[in-house]
Formats: C-alpha cells, sequence, structure tokens
C-alpha cells in the first residue's frame, strides 16, 4: 500500500535551531546534484544527523515524491533493513514478495531522497542495500550518516568537521569570538536554559578554551551548556578533566547512547575489532597527533606487531575514531581530545606494566627524532625539520615529562632539551626552552658531557631572553667542566656566547677577539652551524667599527659555508648583517635588497627571532629616508614578531636596541603619538608569516621619495592641481600610495590627520575613477605609475 497522495516525507521536525553548518549544507546540495549517494562521516557528537536533517529539510522541493527519513540506531539485524524502508514508507508486503522486493518497486518509478541515519553499526548490510536500491531505481537520492563509510561504487563521502573555534592562545576580541560557531552553540543552548547567560568580555577567554578542550563538537558543547544551569563557565572549564562525568544529562528526547559522551563514546568502542581497541587505547599516548611512522614504532610490541598497526590505523579511520589530515609532509592522524581521554581510561585498564613501556617508546622516539634534527642541523633538511618539531612540540613536551619522572631521565632530559635547541632558538619557544633547560639542569645525577651541553644551550637561550646574569653563570660552569672533561666544541661555544654578551653590552673589540678564536676551533671540530653563528656575528662587530672591508670578507666566508652545506636559516642572518652593512656605508638600494633575500628565506622559517632583526632593520632604512608612514608600519610588524618569539629588540643590547628607539622617536615625531599608535596597533596582532609579507611589501617603497603633504588648495583652475596623466587629484594620488603599501583606511585617516569618513570617500573615488574593485588593483596601478616615471 502505497502512502497517501499528500504525504510527501517524514522528515522530524529540529527541536533546536542549527548553528552554523551553512558551507556544509551547501556542500551536500551540490554533491547530491552529480552523485547519487552521500554519507556524511565524522566521530560521534560532530553532528552527523543534525546536517543529514538540515541538508533534506533544504532539498524537499527537489523530490516530488518526498524526503525519506529511516533511523537505523535501533536496528541491530542487518536483514531487517529493508523492513524497516518499508515501514517508513508505509508499504505492505505481499506473502509472495519479500520487504526488499516491495521497498525496489515502489521506488523505482518515483524521485525520492531517502536518508538513512546512524549506518555504522550495519554498515555492510547498509552498504549491500544502498547498492541494490539505487541500481533499481534511477531517480532515487541517498543521503547516509555514519562513523564510517559504506565503501559501495559511486559514494561520495563528506566528512564533517567539529564547529569552529577560535585559537585558545590568541582568543580574539570579545566582540569577534561570537562569529565562531561552537561559541554560538554555547550561548545560544546555554541561554535557552537560564535566560541571561551570555558570554561577555568577562568570560569569553574561558568559552573559548572550554569550546577547545571540546574540540568544538557539537554534542559535549551542549552538554557542557547544559552544565551551565548551575555552573559559570570557568566552573566548567575547571571540571573538565573529569569530562566523562561531568558531560552527562543532555536532552531526555536523545537517545540514551547521546545522552553523555561516555555512552556516545563506548558506541564507537563497542564497534571496534579487540585489535582496534588496542590500538585506539595505545594511540591515546600521543599529544596533538602523530604520523605513521610514529604509531608504528610506539605502539607495536609482541601483542600488537608493527606489521599490524597500518590495517588497524586504517579501520580506526575508517570508523571516524581518528582523524587522518593529509599534508605536504604525508598524512598527519590525530584523535579528538574526548576520544583520546577515553583511549586514555581504557589504556590504564589494561594492566600495570603497558603504560610505563608504553611511555618510555614514545619518549624514546620523540628524543631520537630531536636528536636527528640537531644533528643535520646545517644542511638542506632545516626548514622540514624545524617544521616538524613544532608540529610534535605536544609530544616532545610528553615526552619531556616522562623524562623527569622516569629513574633513567636525567640523562634523556638533558640531551633532549639540548638537542631541541633550534627548536627554542628559532621556532617562537624562547620561555619554555629555559624552563625545560632549567628542570633539566636540577636534576641529580647528570653525565658530565650531557650537562655541558645544556650549559651552553642554556646560556643561549638567556641571552636571547635579555637575562645575562642568568647566562653568565651557566657559561661559567660550562667553561669549568668543558676544561675538566675536556670538551673543545663546548669551550668553543661558551667562547663565542661569551662573545655575544660583550657584544649585547658594546664591547665590539673585546666580542670580535672571541669570534675569532670561536669560529677557528668551532670549523676544525667540524660543527659548521657554530662557525657560521660566530661568523656572521664576527661580520655585524667589523659594521658597528665601522670596518666594512673585513665585514663583507666575513660574510662571503659565511656565504660559501652555508651554500656547500645547503643551509638556508643562518644564510638569511647572513643577509641581514650585509644589509646592515650597505645601510650603514648609506647604500639604501643594496641594504633593502639584502633585507628582501633575508625575508625571502624566512618564509620557510618563520624564525620570529630573526624576522624581527630583519624587519626592524628596514625600518630603519625607512626612517633614514624620511619614510615614516612605512618605518611605522615595520615597527608594528616587528613588534609581532618580537611578540611571537618571546623578547624584544632590548635583548640584544642598548646598542642594537638604540637604532630602534631612534627610529621610533623621529617616526612618532613625523606623524604623531596617534597615528603612530594606531599603525603599530593595527600591524602589532600580526602572524610571523603575515609580518614577513607585509616587510616584503612594504620594502618596495623603501627609498622610494614619500609623497609630498598636500597643501592648501590655491585658487587656481582644479586640472592645474592634476598631473595631466593621471585622473586622479593630488590628494587622491596621495591615499593611493598608502593603499599600495597596505595600509586601512582608518590607518589612512591617522597619518593624514582626517576622518575615516573623508578617507573611505576618497578611496570610493580612486575606485570609481580608476575602474578598480580592489586595493590589489591600485597597488599595481601606483606600481605601474612609479616604473613608468623612472622613480
Amino acid at each position: 500500500m502505497a502512502p497517501a497522495a499528500s504525504q510527501k516525507g517524514n522528515l522530524p521536525v529540529p527541536i533546536t535551531s542549527l548553528v552554523g553548518r551553512q558551507k556544509e549544507v551547501a556542500e551536500i546540495r551540490v554533491c547530491l546534484s552529480k552523485n547519487r549517494l552521500v554519507t556524511l562521516t565524522g566521530p560521534g557528537g560532530v553532528g552527523k544527523t543534525r546536517l543529514a536533517l538540515a541538508a533534506a529539510t533544504d532539498l524537499r522541493r527537489a523530490f516530488r515524491d518526498g524526503v525519506w527519513w529511516v533511523e537505523l540506531a535501533g536496528t541491530r539485524d542487518g536483514s531487517l533493513i529493508a523492513d524497516e524502508v518499508a515501514g517508513v514508507l508505509k508499504l505492505g508486503v505481499q506473502p509472495a514478495s519479500s520487504a526488499h522486493e516491495s521497498v525496489a518497486a515502489y521506488l523505482a518509478s518515483r524521485r525520492i531522497l531517502l536518508v538513512l541515519d546512524n549506518c555504522e553499526h550495519l554498515s555492510d548490510a547498509c552498504a549491500r542495500f544502498t547498492g541494490q536500491m539505487l541500481r533499481q531505481a534511477p531517480e532515487l537520492r541517498m543521503i547516509a550518516t555514519s562513523r564510517r563509510m559504506l565503501g559501495i561504487g559511486g559514494e561520495h563521502l563528506i566528512v564533517v568537521p567539529p564547529l569552529a573555534v577560535p585559537d585558545q592562545d590568541a582568543p580574539p576580541p570579545p566582540e569577534e569570538t561570537a562569529r565562531y560557531d561552537a561559541i554560538r552553540l554555547l550561548a545560544e543552548r546555554a541561554a535557552a536554559l537560564r535566560p541571561g547567560i551570555a558570554i561577555t568580555a568577562a568570560n569569553h577567554k574561558a568559552a573559548v578554551r572550554l569550546c577547545a578542550r571540546l574540540d568544538g563538537i557539537p554534542l559535549a558543547i551542549e552538554l557542557a551548556a547544559a552544565r551551565m544551569l548551575s555552573l559559570s563557565v570557568e566552573q566548567v572549564l575547571d571540571r573538565l578533566d573529569d569530562r566523562f562525568a561531568l558531560l552527562v544529562g543532555g536532552s531526555r528526547a536523545a537517545m540514551h547512547r547521546q545522552q553523555t559522551l561516555r555512552a556516545m563514546t563506548d558506541w564507537s568502542h563497542d564497534l571496534c575489532s579487540e585489535r582496534d581497541r588496542v590500538l585506539w587505547a595505545r594511540l591515546s599516548i600521543f599529544v596533538g597527533g602523530f604520523d605513521l611512522d610514529a604509531a608504528e614504532q610506539v605502539c607495536s610490541d609482541g601483542e600488537l606487531p608493527a606489521a599490524e598497526i597500518l590495517d588497524c590505523l586504517h579501520s580506526l579511520v575508517v570508523q571516524s575514531v581518528v582523524l587522518a589530515e593529509p599534508g605536504a609532509e604525508g598524512t598527519r592522524f590525530r584523535l579528538l581530545e574526548t576520544i583520546r581521554q577515553y583511549g586514555w581510561d581504557r589504556l590504564g585498564e589494561r594492566g600495570e606494566d603497558e603504560l610505563p613501556q608504553l611511555l618510555r617508546r614514545h619518549r624514546d622516539f620523540y628524543l631520537r627524532l630531536a636528536c636527528q634534527a640537531a644533528d643535520t642541523w646545517c644542511g638542506p633538511d632545516q626548514e622540514a625539520a624545524l617544521a616538524r618539531l613544532r608540529v610534535e612540540h605536544g609530544n616532545l613536551r610528553a615526552a619531556f615529562e616522562t623524562c623527569m619522572t622516569d629513574p633513567d631521565g636525567p640523562a634523556a632530559a638533558l640531551e633532549l632539551a639540548s638537542a631541541l635547541r633550534f627548536h627554542w632558538t628559532s621556532g617562537g619557544f624562547l620561555g619554555e626552552g629555559s624552563r625545560w633547560l632549567d628542570a633539566a639542569l636540577a636534576l641529580p645525577d647528570q653525565p658530565p658531557r650531557a650537562r655541558v651541553t645544556a650549559l651552553w644551550v642554556a646560556a643561549w637561550v638567556a641571552l636571547l631572553q635579555g637575562d645575562a646574569p642568568a647566562a653568565a653563570a651557566r657559561l661559567a660552569e660550562c667553561e669549568q667542566l668543558a676544561s675538566v672533561l675536556p670538551d673543545r666544541r663546548a669551550a668553543a661555544h661558551a667562547e663565542s656566547l661569551r662573545a655575544t654578551a660583550l657584544m649585547f653590552v658594546g664591547d665590539v673589540s673585546g666580542a670580535t677577539a672571541r669570534f675569532e678564536s670561536a669560529a677557528s676551533v668551532l670549523h676544525e671540530v667540524g660543527d659548521p652551524e657554530g662557525e657560521l653563528r660566530a661568523l656572521f656575528q664576527l661580520g655585524f662587530c667589523h659594521t658597528q667599527i665601522g670596518d666594512s672591508e673585513r665585514a663583507t670578507t666575513v660574510h662571503k666566508r659565511g656565504l660559501a659555508l652555508s651554500e656547500a652545506r645547503g643551509e638556508r636559516l643562518l644564510r638569511s642572518f647572513l643577509f641581514m648583517m650585509m644589509g646592515f652593512d650597505a645601510w650603514q656605508r648609506g647604500n639604501v638600494g643594496e641594504a633593502v635588497a639584502r633585507h628582501v633575500e633575508g625575508l625571502s628565506i624566512q618564509r620557510s622559517f618563520d624564525d620570529p627571532l630573526c624576522v624581527g632583526l630583519m624587519i626592524e632593520g628596514l625600518a630603519w632604512v625607512a626612517d633614514s629616508c624620511g619614510d615614516h608612514a612605512c618605518s611605522a608600519a615595520l615597527l608594528g610588524a616587528a613588534r609581532a614578531a618580537w611578540s611571537h618569539g618571546g623578547t624584544t629588540i632590548h635583548a640584544f643590547g642598548p646598542r642594537v636596541a638604540a637604532y630602534s628607539v631612534e627610529c621610533e622617536r623621529r617616526t612618532r615625531q613625523a606623524l604623531g603619538n596617534a597615528a603612530l599608535e594606531a599603525i603599530i596597533e593595527e600591524n602589532g596582532a600580526l602572524t610571523v608569516a603575515q609580518a614577513i609579507s607585509l616587510a616584503l611589501d612594504q620594502s618596495v617603497a623603501v627609498g622610494a621619495p614619500a609623497p609630498a603633504p598636500a597643501p592648501v588648495p590655491a585658487p587656481a583652475p582644479a586640472a592645474a592641481a592634476e598631473p595631466p596623466t593621471s585622473p586622479l587629484t593630488r590628494r587622491e594620488q596621495e591615499i593611493a600610495v598608502l593603499i599600495a603599501r597596505g595600509m586601512t583606511n582608518r590607518t589612512i585617516a591617522s597619518v593624514l590627520v582626517l576622518s575615516p569618513r573623508t578617507i573611505d570617500g576618497h578611496v570610493g573615488r580612486i575606485f570609481a575613477k580608476l575602474g578598480f574593485v580592489s586595493r590589489a588593483q591600485v597597488a599595481a596601478w601606483v606600481s605601474e605609475r612609479k616604473a613608468a616615471s623612472g622613480r
């Protein structure tokens, strides 16, 4: 029996509004227009069902015979899927035919969208059913929701992501927080339970951390919002470590397995094979993700051989327990924090010997990774090594924590903290590196050779932080221990760092002699990285005393060594020093070119300290050319880099800092306090990569004549005030140049001491006169005119 003519489907009516997901709904529409089966996959609680319902509701008009919803969560026997569908369609099964045949006959001539919800526990049976129906019903379209793909021909997979969450380490301002779907969901669901609850300036950072720790999973956020009936955001966050006990009691209308995080995750766990469960538990040892090599080496043993890890990992990816994230360096895997914590709990149940062994394998793997990066640092793999260390920061931290508690930990702790020296100094982790080194050096029973290396690394980090007394104390012990061992390499590094300390306080003569001595020994012992660091600083010393010829000789020596090794990071430092030397000689063009060479290399590294120094250098050049708007923008970008690096330019001593102080003083005097602070504030929140891009864009203008202030209009014909080759007025040309330098309308208003509304009007007229629609087109137009005029 067919459904009544007036019935066009049975879609459930949602109880709550859908937050976000507009992009995903649109993607489902497009996919269904090209494919007949779309499967929504993702971990439990990510919102597959709610998204499928929203998409199906949106698509109702496209299916004249209706959109039909089939809930399979309560079905345990795969052979009954056709019966469930027949029941939904209200089909009577004739004695001589099966439910499967009745459903196929009904669908064959109709344009229907069929949604099969919660297929994961019946995936094989669902695959057979959907394949057969699609072959027999040419106008049938299907949506399936499942924690694993069905795996049939013609299936289009959409992995449903968690909701967007702000960066908890750098949360946006309160007014921008609500633009993130995870925060909106938390606020809306909490307010629905207790009117008056809101995400405010006082609690928005706690809300960001809460949603981030819940991985943006809608179910987890809704359960947290339910707790806000009696707890504040901060209190929920404080209690989140026991999330499986805290986040219970969701909607009573939801299925039991969706009312608590534990029930939801138990459901996924029950669907896994025993060996998949073992790997799930062991994968919880990783923090922030892992690759296949790490999984095979850390998680394998006699019970689960390395050869079986790939198959088990694939199975967990298919079941949405593990997320696979392709990248430039290969696929990386990750467990959402809730799933990882669940696995950690299961790991604790597997016996008291398993966890310590797993922790040691994890520690040893990441110790080898760090040592390999240090040993091969001065070579062509620097970019990849630094990127890998940054990605693995969470795992490296966990490995160090194991070192600090393991009986054989002191040697490993010192070795790990020392091997990560480039991660500390070039990766943006100076503060954490200092803490690790101090903690490792405080452990008892340390091997002398491991300690002597950690001492000079700790001194290096302290110097870059501006802590000269701590550096001096570490160097004194390093020198004494190096003489006893003896260890010429450690002694030479200490000598080089003594020179750095002298250079920072202005004793250039004393620093020069020590750098020369250290570079010679480091060359003899085969430490090219240490030799290069001594050389670029030696060249800087020669520049500071006006000996450009010697500086050039040293820089060329350094470049030859860098190129021979295939090294690039310290080459960027050398270009920076060459640029400084050119500026001191008054050669602005060469100064800019050398800084640009260095910054271009830094696109691959994002070393905040080197980037900060180079952008400062460009700012000094711009200031000396009288281009104060440009120097202001660069000072702001440099400040952003310093904040990411965990230090300031003052760490490099009063002599270097004086250039920055004088540049800022002159720029402030030229632009005024308000304009300078507005520009610095605008650029001070850039990422390191954004700071590099801004500096490279600004470098085009450095050394070019700055636009003259617009004079008070004289009583002369308007045409006389305009260049005959430009449709723009003089003021509009001035504003166009500032647009080309990357300034926003608000910043231009501050620079020219005009109202933002006036600038908005000028910019609109510039676009209209030139026929442009983007600021990039204006920048290109300015560049072409500059080239044509020979400036």
